[in-house]
């Protein structure tokens, strides 16, 4: 499984594509967005600056992006080119490549969080204590296993022609309605009603709440662990039913 992960990591590095929107494009929407922004002006309801606020916003749609689109797309693939068939055949066991490709992802997500921290504190001048900068990418990085999962599930649901579509979809439908590209103070309440039950919400609400010196709420980790079960036991029942039909 070690030789399956350094593969994994190799095929990811050597693919600028899926560098670029993993571990730039966070950091280039971060600056878009809190670039002009006013370093003082305060989000509605959270006592965050904005830059602070959509600092944890970039860097857990950077992990997003990494786990969810690095996975769904590769997999799917990979399936209908026969090479999952072929692993099939070696001593490694079903859950070991589906570990190796969660595992692939998410070491290269690291990067996309620590350059969004980096871009933020160098030109917007956030400051925080150093145990909320090693709590913030520890949460980011752990919370991101979710989206992992939803990945490797998606890559099994679909064909090779189809898993674009359906991650986009999802890609997209998760992070803005889930309060990653704008806060989630600026949706209509019934907007806002719908999107504290997302997974993503609940994942940068864990960042948020280290930035203001509180401890998570227990309703964000049962919702992220809730979808953490649902998206792993799809995973792992749709690779069954893939296994099956080989």
């Amino acid at each position: 499984m070690n030789s399956l992960i350094k593969l994994e990591l190799a095929r990811a590095l050597r693919n600028r594509k899926f560098l670029f929107f993993s571990v730039i494009y966070p950091s280039a929407l971060f600056l878009l967005i809190a670039g002009n922004a006013d370093s003082t002006a305060k989000v509605d309801g959270t006592g965050l600056t904005i830059p602070t606020y959509m600092m944890v916003s970039m860097a857990s749609f950077g992990a997003l992006t990494a786990v969810l689109m690095g996975n769904s797309e590769r997999i799917a693939k990979e399936r209908e080119s026969g090479w999952v068939r072929q692993l099939r055949l070696t001593t490694l066991p079903g859950r070991g490549y589906v570990l190796a490709k969660t595992a692939g992802a998410a070491v290269v997500s690291l990067p996309s969080i620590v350059i969004v921290f980096v871009v933020a504190a160098a030109v917007k001048d956030v400051r925080l204590d150093a145990w909320q900068w090693f709590a913030l990418t520890g949460s980011i990085w752990a919370g991101s296993l979710v989206f992992a999962a939803l990945g490797v599930a998606i890559g099994y649901l679909a064909t090779g022609d189809a898993v674009r579509p359906i991650t986009m979809i999802t890609y997209f439908g998760l992070s803005m309605l889930g309060g990653l590209w704008m806060p989630e103070t600026t949706f209509p309440r019934w907007l806002q009603d719908i999107a504290k039950w997302l997974p993503t919400h609940a994942y940068a609400a864990l960042g948020r709440a280290i930035e203001q010196s509180q401890a998570p709420r227990a309703q964000d980790i049962a919702i992220l662990a809730v979808f953490f079960v649902l998206f792993a036991g799809g995973a792992a029942w749709l690779y069954r039913k893939d296994t099956l039909k080989a």
